[in-house]
């Protein structure tokens, strides 16, 4: 059953790349590229940093995934463009998922709190970070106007504090996935913006 989220996960953010790769006119093996990277490049990211052999290596499923969500979006992209929303929504979904997934993996492997919700965080964000630089984007991290590193930050949080306290298991993880999706579902619905320097004009 996780096996199964994560590949939702995965398939939602590799469409966000492949879009990417799209509004950027790139050729279909520009928009993989992205779709890879967008998809698996922030759980590669914390497997590399835990020391361990990432998953997208053990399993064929994590990169024929983003393979198949790349040749959706490079034949029907304006009718993937019209779903955004629901995509969106899916995405937000996904990145509640991957920071929990993330923070509890880091815990096991023996991390503090602290440092297993930056995992956790890199886990949600990574893979969006590296397809912006590689678009020649500023990475959404670094002005997430939209909200969307903080809940994935929230989340972690949760996690590891509920993992720290003992609390693991599925019903953890539901529960700081929820919050960050809740978060990030609410920052999209009430357009929360986070703030600029003082004295800066929006």
């Amino acid at each position: 059953m996780s096996e199964l989220l994560d590949l939702v996960g995965i398939f939602v953010f590799a469409l966000s790349g492949a879009l990417m790769g799209v509004r950027k006119r790139l050729d279909v093996v520009g928009m993989a590229v992205l779709a890879e990277i967008t998809a698996l490049g922030g759980g590669v990211l914390r497997d590399l940093i835990l020391n361990v052999r990432p998953i997208a290596f053990q399993s064929l499923g994590y990169v024929l995934v983003p393979v198949a969500a790349t040749v959706i979006v490079f034949f029907w992209h304006p009718h993937v463009a019209r779903v955004m929303p629901a995509i969106l929504v899916l995405d937000a979904a996904g990145l509640g998922l991957f920071c929990a997934v993330g923070t509890e993996k880091a815990m096991e492997y023996g991390l503090s709190p602290l440092h297993a919700a930056l995992l956790g965080v890199t886990t949600a964000v990574g893979g969006g970070m590296l397809r912006d630089m590689l678009a020649g984007e500023i990475p959404t991290l670094l002005y997430d106007r939209q909200l969307y590193a903080l809940p994935a930050l929230l989340g972690s949080a949760v996690m590891a504090g509920l993992s720290y306290h003992g609390l693991h298991g599925w019903p953890a993880t539901l529960a700081a996935a929820l919050l960050a999706f809740g978060l990030r579902i609410a920052a999209m619905r009430y357009k929360w913006r986070a703030p600029l320097a003082k004295g800066l004009g929006e």
